[in-house]
């Protein structure tokens, strides 16, 4: 199929000089002013504009603005012009364009500048696509390795079938409604929200160092024990680290190590494994704490019954300002239906 290239000049002999060296193959469209252009953009999306500097009513310089401001900043532009200033140029190419043909323009010189430029667009969506394939390539194993080791840390806790799964869907569900009510918004307006729910995974990795003999006892925790397995937190930071290290601090590993380091941080101060307290505790680490209790707590355990939902809900409730950011407490209370409905669709 021959592409369409919009030749757009109010002098007829230049629409003519165009129409007939590009005819053979391309499918030319020519237009005698940037009005019926854009008239013409509302049914047509060319591959290229040839795009004529000095005319009447529009100019070139005014029909890029629209152009790269109304939808149709992808199509290439280059201007055809008597104009050989560098003042010109450097406006152009300011303004987007992708070239300059200086009027008047012989047939050959200006094929061999639209094959030029159409063959670049073509490699350029050629590799953009692979490069868009590669990256979907790249999630795809990421989530599979996170799935992976969170799969080897819920099998050595007996005691939280599930948890995993479902904290990784309630931060999702937590974090949309801080942008959609507009909570820590400057912050959160930067996150991937794919990447800090799929990172959410990972917030008892350190579990992993804890030894089978105190992650799974079915008896009540000594104070060492417990001390040990307070150790998790710094140990899953620690491991998250070493994985940075190697590979880089992308936007993932960066969420995993604030959620798995800090999400038994309390906003007085009274958490661990480092005793921060407010907003110098991570918000991942914040979001990752409330969202844990709230399950744990709705949750059955071999040493207890899963809580209500309204009791939960009043525990926490309880510990707003001590444990939690109260707006965060505030927020659980505005999405709980959705998280239950959440919970219903995960068994």
């Amino acid at each position: 199929m021959k592409k369409t290239i919009f030749v757009v000049d109010d002098n007829a002999t230049n629409l003519a000089v165009a129409e007939q060296a590009l005819e053979e193959q391309y499918l030319v469209i020519t237009l005698s002013s940037a009005t019926k252009m854009f008239t013409a953009l509302e049914k047509i999306t060319p591959d290229l504009i040839l795009l004529d500097i000095s005319m009447p009513e529009v100019s070139g310089f005014d029909a890029i603005k629209r152009l790269k401001a109304n939808g149709h900043a992808n199509i290439p532009v280059i201007f055809l012009t008597g104009l050989t200033d560098v003042e010109t140029e450097a406006t152009g190419i300011e303004l987007g364009a992708v070239d300059f043909i200086v009027k008047p323009f012989s047939a050959p010189v200006l094929l061999n500048r639209i094959k030029n430029h159409l063959h670049i667009d073509e490699l350029i969506h050629e590799r953009t696509d692979l490069l868009r394939k590669r990256s979907e390539q790249l999630v795809l194993l990421q989530n599979s390795i996170v799935s992976t080791l969170a799969d080897v840390v819920e099998n050595r806790d007996s005691d939280t079938g599930g948890h995993i799964e479902r904290t990784s869907v309630y931060v999702e569900i937590f974090i949309k409604a801080m942008l959609e009510y507009g909570l820590y918004a400057d912050e959160i307006q930067s996150w991937n929200l794919e990447s800090v729910a799929s990172s959410a995974r990972l917030h008892d990795l350190g579990k992993i160092s804890i030894p089978d003999s105190i992650l799974n006892k079915p008896d009540k925790l000594t104070e060492d024990e417990f001390n040990i397995i307070k150790t998790h937190a710094a140990a899953g930071e620690r491991i998250i680290d070493n994985m940075i290290s190697r590979s880089g601090d992308g936007d993932f590993l960066r969420n995993a190590k604030f959620i798995a380091g800090y999400h038994h941080e309390y906003w007085d101060g009274s958490g661990y494994p480092y005793g921060i307290k407010g907003k110098d505790i991570p918000l991942q680490g914040q979001i990752m704490a409330i969202i844990d209790v709230y399950d744990a707590l709705t949750s059955a355990r071999p040493y207890k019954k899963a809580f209500t939902n309204d009791e939960s809900l009043e525990i926490i409730k309880k510990e707003s300002g001590s444990h939690f950011d109260p707006q965060l407490v505030d927020l659980l209370f505005s999405v709980n239906g959705k998280l239950q409905l959440a919970k219903s669709r995960l068994k």
